[in-house]
């Protein structure tokens, strides 16, 4: 089985890829999920957006963030989980920095550095991935 083939991989030796201005990601997925490690440098955000076509569901690893879905703003600490429904809208800020693991069904392809390192595609070849 060769290296693009193998459900195997490591993040050791690969660059983040920055997502948006200090928020950076590694990712990995499937045909259906897509796992992600991102961390927020101190004092960045995302802004309010939503995912039409997308789950997200999110575990603090480490820091905080303060993250409003819909208008509910909460802070989110290390061991905290949300789960943002698709068609939420949602934004997050975090002051210190945070570092977090999202899974997102559908896989959401813009946030996939490389098609061809970062999925391991079955028989549909990912046929349910949704473009943004």
């Amino acid at each position: 089985m060769s290296e693009a083939q193998s459900p195997f991989r490591s993040w050791n030796g690969v660059k983040s890829f920055e997502f948006v201005d200090g928020v950076r990601l590694h990712a990995i997925g499937g045909e259906q999920v897509l796992l992600c490690r991102v961390s927020y440098e101190p004092g960045k955000k995302v802004p309010l957006h939503s995912h039409s076509d997308t789950e997200q569901v999110m575990l603090i690893l480490d820091g905080e963030v303060d993250m409003a879905i819909e208008g509910e703003w909460r802070r989110l600490r290390t061991g905290d989980v949300v789960v943002v429904n698709r068609g939420l809208s949602h934004e997050l800020v975090s002051e210190d920095g945070v570092t977090f693991m999202e899974a997102l069904s559908p896989v959401p392809l813009d946030h996939v550095p490389d098609r061809e390192r970062d999925l391991v595609l079955g028989a549909d070849g990912g046929a349910h991935h949704v473009e943004r």
